[in-house]
């Protein structure tokens, strides 16, 4: 009869991690560089439109936003800070909008997990550039695919007239923010708005489509300020009679709570948090959790010698996929799913904060393979081969089944070519990996440590596969293919186009030319690149994964709805 002890399972990861090895060394800190690099450059964005557009802002008896941020929210409370890069090298012919002039993020106020969206008065008044326009979406499209409350501070003076054709009319565009309000609200998503300056024009109906607006006194709330409705229809009249305060609560009947300034306003807003109601959370798997009992056997700042930082590297790190998720899931246990089959693709199932999740990885190391005829043949790591891609959806299937979310920890190459690949079936495997991805109804949150290349971007939940979250390390590249194969390719094409013009190149030309296509193709292949379109959702410190999985899970975990899964027709 078996004893207990031989029931124990052993699926704690080990690490063959060498902190005291030259190269993690180097690499730890080549990325403290870039970290703190990134720091000074996030510090700047945080200032808004600088300080004397802050004393402005205060001069009219108002805080600026990260002031008001800091009061609404919990003291001591971490805020998950979403869209900090947007429009960052955008707009210079108009100064520039730092963040996009809005301030998105999940944070908790009274307890709750909120989404908040503050406009950032310094920044052009708050107008509504096409980036914020599309920064306000994706913190909505957040929000309603988590269940999430939402809690709008607004300060705007509307759309960015100059703009306006960007900002107007598409899908994607400004009124799409006042479809989702009303969306959210027949879904049960709670959503405030605080109006604590200017709200004028479209962006009026922004706080008149949420469930509950409260309004500073001095803040002005109207389709057309007095200027306009002057020229518009002849009538002379002050804001304040027009659309302040007292008018909404006394005579239009439109606020919900008049607040003599932002200080009260906020405190009053905390307290009606407070008093939500919760509806039943999803129905995943979460077990008791102990922050410190749970916590990985392994500590979180070996993460920085694992990776070599420099761009040209992204393609070519080498290290073990294990050493990350031995890093971020609780009592670093990893139970692994066909681990001897498909190698260069890492899936399992862990715990993250209590929480049940499945994990998709790119495996870096190179994998010796013994084929049924007895040869050999080496894989390359980060390389999606088709026994891997068919073990990948496999998985990915089963997580639905079974109603486990997944988590995706990009480093990936693309898939195999060449003719091996092709007489194995590898668009057919890729296809059946892609279809699991796209038809999968769980949440699904993507990390992309390294590389993310090609149709392995796709395969691995890239941002057109609708992740709830999609966040990035400062050392991730993410393109077609890597910035060398790209400059070889393009350098050679232009080479030959000038060629057929009648100028022939000299060596040093074409390496001139090559130069100048990689270092651009390197600049668009910068997760800030991406995260200024907002491709990606935040960049965060590897040291911060855990606890930034731990949040979105927590996010994910408020929406009870699941799809019932239905895969579809699958390529076999």
């Amino acid at each position: 009869m078996a004893m207990a002890e031989d029931l124990k399972l052993e699926n704690a990861l080990g690490s063959k991690l060498d902190v005291k090895a030259a190269r993690f060394g180097a690499n730890r800190e080549a990325l403290r560089v870039l970290m703190a690099a990134l720091r000074v450059e996030e510090d700047e964005i945080r200032l808004g439109g600088g300080a004397k557009a802050a004393e402005a802002q205060r001069a009219k008896g108002r805080l600026t936003v990260r002031e008001r941020l800091k009061l609404l929210l919990d003291e001591g409370s971490e805020f998950l800070e979403l869209g900090l890069w947007a429009a960052r090298g955008m707009y210079e012919e108009y100064g520039g909008a730092p963040a996009a002039g809005v301030v998105t993020g999940l944070g908790r106020v009274s307890g709750r997990l909120c989404m908040i969206v503050a406009n950032d008065a310094t920044v052009k008044a708050g107008a509504f550039f096409p980036m914020t326009a599309k920064k306000v979406l994706r913190a909505q499209t957040i929000a309603l695919e988590n269940r999430i409350p939402t809690l709008y501070l607004v300060d705007s003076a509307g759309v960015f007239l100059p703009l306006q054709e960007d900002v107007f009319p598409d899908t994607d565009d400004f009124g799409r923010v006042f479809r989702n309000n009303a969306v959210m609200s027949s879904l049960g998503v709670p959503q405030i708005t605080a109006i604590m300056g200017m709200c004028v024009a479209g962006g009026a109906y922004l706080p008149v489509m949420t469930d509950t607006v409260l309004m500073t006194e001095g803040s002005g709330l109207f389709l057309a300020g007095p200027s306009l409705v002057q020229a518009a229809i002849g009538q002379k009249t002050g804001a304040e009679e027009l659309g302040g305060a007292s008018m909404h609560s006394e005579i239009s009947g439109t606020v919900d709570f008049k607040e003599p300034n932002d200080h009260l306003c906020l405190a009053r807003l905390r307290s009606l948090v407070g008093k939500m109601g919760e509806r039943a959370g999803a129905p995943f798997s979460r077990v008791a959790f102990d922050a410190v009992k749970d916590a990985p056997k392994y500590a979180a700042e070996d993460l920085y010698g694992l990776i070599d930082a420099d761009p040209a590297k992204a393609a070519s790190n080498v290290y073990d996929m294990r050493e990350v998720i031995a890093r971020i899931v609780d009592r670093s246990e990893f139970d692994e799913y066909k681990a001897d089959f498909g190698r260069t693709v890492l899936c399992g199932y862990a715990r993250i904060g209590g929480r049940a999740v499945g994990i998709v990885a790119n495996q870096k190391t190179h994998q010796s393979q013994t084929a049924l005829d007895g040869s050999k043949r080496t894989e390359f790591g980060g390389v999606i081969y088709t026994e891997s891609a068919q073990k990948a959806a496999r998985f990915i299937m089963d997580c639905n089944q079974s109603l486990i979310p997944l988590i995706f920890l990009h480093d990936v190459n693309g898939f195999m070519v060449g003719k091996d690949a092709e007489w194995s079936g590898i668009i057919r495997a890729g296809a059946k990996m892609v279809s699991a991805v796209s038809t999968s109804v769980v949440p699904k949150i993507t990390v992309i440590v390294g590389g993310s290349f090609g149709a392995g971007h796709y395969a691995m939940c890239g941002k057109a596969y609708d992740p709830r979250f999609l966040f990035a390390w400062p050392t991730a590249r993410y393109a077609v293919m890597s910035g060398a194969s790209a400059a070889n390719t393009l350098a050679e094409v232009r080479a030959k186009q000038m060629e057929r013009g009648g100028k022939v190149l000299s060596d040093a030309e074409k390496k001139a030319l090559y130069d100048e296509i990689k270092s651009s193709y390197d600049a668009q292949a910068d997760p800030r690149y991406g995260a200024a379109r907002l491709w990606i959702d935040a960049i965060i410190d590897p040291v911060k994964t855990r606890e930034v999985l731990m949040t979105a899970l927590e996010a994910a975990s408020l929406n009870p709805e699941v799809a019932r899964f239905n895969p579809g027709v699958l390529q076999t």
